[in-house]
């Protein structure tokens, strides 16, 4: 079965840094758009990076400049460079993998948490 597994998450001071990886087993990896999500207490999820097959990539304005998604694919890994972290970063953040149109993201993972102190 599909499998999409967090890690690299942890407490961090604001303006550090942290690097999230996400291991997909079960698919083909190359063949699937993967993106990043996050849900801070008391929010919705929201959505923060993808990155298409090609290797284009998409930021919500939030993160845009302070995280870079990249993706290994003879790893099946999907990365997420976070920088110049903030505290309204602290969130549980989720990757996810598509096959179709975004949004709709078909595996999720586990979730890993990001706490961001001032």
């Amino acid at each position: 079965q599909v499998q999409l597994v967090e890690s690299g998450g942890g407490l961090v001071q604001a303006g550090g840094s942290l690097r999230l990886s996400c291991a997909a087993s079960g698919l083909t990896f190359s063949t699937y758009a993967m993106g990043w999500f996050r849900q801070a207490p008391g929010k919705e999820r929201e959505f923060v990076t993808t990155i298409r097959r090609g290797g284009s990539t998409v930021y919500a304005d939030s993160v845009k400049g302070r995280f870079t998604i990249s993706r290994d694919n003879a790893k099946n890994t999907v990365y997420l460079q976070m920088n110049s972290l903030k505290p309204e970063d602290t969130a549980v953040y989720y990757c996810a993998a598509r096959s179709g149109n975004f949004p709709d993201y078909d595996y999720w993972g586990q979730g890993t948490q990001v706490t961001v102190s001032s």
